[in-house]
């Protein structure tokens, strides 16, 4: 009986990732994304690899601090595309806030507040750093209550009228 205990183990972690792989596989170019505000930023944000025309100092801000090329690119069309006009970097306030991995977890948890309490859009840099930074974002997914979205890079949040939904792209 120990055996099987151990055969099921070793099966279900591949099963799992797999599992995880697929539906971001998916999700990755808008199939299955019922969502309409989503699936755009999806199509428009996600899959560009050019910059959109518009202010870019939140690119700069971000490649400051060692966000990779694509990443910045990402969040910065993701700005202009959602119409956000001012940014903030490990402090609430401003459309958009980042959190960058420098932030520890109460001081995560203190954005993720004072952000909804605001109504703007977090982004939550490395969400998958290390498992204590999973932990966190698992935990701030499951109690907020509007949609996020989890591209591995960075996990957003959205603080509007968008229902809860929970997106893996």
């Amino acid at each position: 009986m120990q055996l099987k205990g151990v055969i099921n183990s070793r099966i279900s972690k591949p099963m799992r990732s797999l599992h995880n792989h697929l539906v971001r596989i998916c999700y990755f170019r808008g199939h299955g994304v019922h969502s309409p505000f989503v699936y755009d930023l999806v199509r428009q944000v996600f899959m560009r690899r050019e910059l959109l025309s518009g202010d870019h100092k939140l690119y700069q801000a971000l490649r400051e601090i060692g966000v990779s090329h694509h990443r910045a690119i990402q969040l910065q069309n993701l700005a202009i595309h959602c119409g956000y006009q001012t940014f903030s970097i490990d402090c609430a306030g401003g459309d958009l806030c980042i959190a960058s991995k420098a932030l520890s977890r109460t001081e995560l948890f203190t954005l993720a507040q004072e952000a909804t309490a605001q109504h703007t859009t977090i982004a939550v840099l490395a969400p998958y750093a290390d498992n204590e930074r999973q932990l966190i974002c698992r935990q701030l997914e499951t109690a907020h209550q509007s949609t996020t979205v989890d591209n591995r890079g960075y996990l957003l949040i959205f603080n509007n009228h968008l229902p809860k939904q929970h997106f893996r792209i």
